[in-house]
């Protein structure tokens, strides 16, 4: 049987290891909702993915067709289905050039899902068939199986003759990266390790408000010289199933066993935080030993939603402004003025000022969950006004508030379990997608700076 990730085309044997003819003009693998496709007549043509093997999903895919009528229009699908089986989708339009080539890195998209020259816009443009639907990753075990079309003519759903296919596998674990579960003391986790034996630069990673335990980024990061611990802080195993109060001593009792571990380097470690993992990431800065960098992305510097503890400090949570709270026009609510200013409650506001910790601050302008940018800037006075270092700040316009790793698509609105009900998200596809390229190497960059690994 031909490899699954092999070039496919017309005659030749498919993943399923049947003849491409025969699999086309059967059943489709993304079954009811999919696309619908008809067998196609003979041609040349070729879908041909570089790699040509399996990938990590935040490293670039280059992909062409081979074997076109010269300037010959095209749509070009990917598809993909998530492990809950929601199925997501994306096209473009191309004209292949005049020796009947067509290759993504050099061809502007003519429009569809996205418009220019935008060689991984199939994996950012996807789109859930299901409104309000993120795509996460839930085991890294396993890969996402991208489906990739292409098809004569430009209406892609107008029953344009199939031409050629090609899957691939985007992994989260790259060659030789260990995935270790952590269960030690209170700490629930999973620890990631590079292939070779350490040490490496340790980071603690926090996700937001959905709980449980994600393990992506951290996987994805091992992959880049790092030793990351995905950490789960409420409803996951037998932790707390609220997250009505945070204690602090949690998180470090997982920063002592990180700077523990034989394979992290010292003397300190990294905190990576999104959301409201951002905020427990400042005040795990502003409170403990041992945190050498944070990058906080769209983190508040204000508790929200619960008390935040450590030992005799407590800080109560900002106030909710349920009467700013205003619908959009698709129905949406938009609370990005929804809560009380750090400024006016001051009790609220994460002792920054405490930190001896190098922060880096990414900030989506868009940002409608909450004032990213404006919780970034006075972060860097608070520090400032105390003699503290001043804090990097990289603004991205136009993107929302789920910066992810590279070519994940954007969600730009969806269940926020605070709030009970779909908020938007903001951002716009493009620079949003540029913003997360861009993110993923600044924040690389940076820990590598600051906890001693390769340049």
């Amino acid at each position: 049987m031909a490899s699954p990730l092999a070039v496919l085309q017309t005659g030749r044997l498919c993943q399923w290891g049947w003849k491409c003819r025969a699999r086309l003009s059967g059943p489709r693998p993304f079954g009811p909702g999919g696309w619908t496709a008809w067998a196609p007549a003979r041609t040349n043509a070729t879908l041909s993915l570089e790699p040509a093997g399996r990938s990590c999903w935040d490293e670039p895919l280059s992909i062409a067709a081979r074997g076109l009528a010269p300037e010959q229009p095209v749509t070009l699908r990917a598809a993909l289905r998530d492990e809950k089986g929601a199925l997501f989708r994306a096209h473009a339009r191309y004209r292949a050039d005049a020796h009947g080539r067509l290759d993504l890195v050099r061809a502007p998209a003519l429009g569809g899902s996205f418009a220019g020259l935008e060689p991984m816009g199939l994996l950012w443009a996807l789109e859930p068939e299901r409104p309000f639907w993120r795509l996460l990753k839930r085991d890294v075990r396993t890969p996402f199986v991208v489906e990739l079309e292409v098809l004569d003519g430009h209406e892609p759903d107008g029953g344009g003759r199939l031409l050629a296919r090609a899957v691939h596998e985007r992994h989260f674990m790259a060659p030789g990266v260990r995935r270790v579960p952590v269960r030690e003391g209170r700490v629930r986790a999973t620890l990631f390790l590079p292939p070779e034996p350490g040490p490496y630069p340790g980071i603690v990673d926090l996700f937001g408000v959905g709980g449980g335990l994600l393990e992506y980024r951290a996987s994805l990061l091992a992959g880049k010289g790092f030793a990351v611990m995905a950490l789960a802080y409420y409803n996951y195993d037998d932790l707390p199933k609220g997250m009505e109060t945070m204690r602090i001593e949690y998180f470090e009792e997982a920063v002592n066993y990180l700077l523990s571990h034989p394979e992290v380097k010292g003397p300190g470690v990294g905190v990576l935080g999104i959301s409201k993992g951002g905020e427990l990431g400042l005040a795990m800065a502003s409170f403990l030993k041992g945190i050498k960098a944070a990058v906080i992305i769209n983190g508040s510097v204000a508790a929200v939603g619960n008390t935040i503890y450590y030992k005799d400090f407590t800080i109560p949570p900002v106030s909710l402004l349920r009467n700013r709270v205003r619908m959009t026009k698709d129905g949406l609510m938009d609370v990005v003025e929804g809560l009380q200013s750090p400024l006016v409650e001051q009790k609220s506001f994460i002792p920054v000022e405490r930190s001896d910790t190098t922060f880096l601050l990414l900030v989506g302008q868009d940002d409608h969950n909450w004032k990213s940018e404006f919780y970034a800037n006075e972060i860097s006075k608070r520090l400032q006004a105390h003699g503290k270092e001043k804090p990097q700040i990289i603004c991205y316009p136009e993107a929302g508030h789920y910066i992810e790793p590279p070519y994940f698509p954007l969600c730009k609105a969806g269940m926020h379990l605070l709030v009970g009900a779909n908020i938007t998200f903001g951002g716009e596809p493009q620079p949003h997608a540029m913003a997360q390229l861009d993110a993923w190497q600044q924040l690389q960059t940076f820990f590598h700076k600051h906890l001693g690994g390769k340049s």
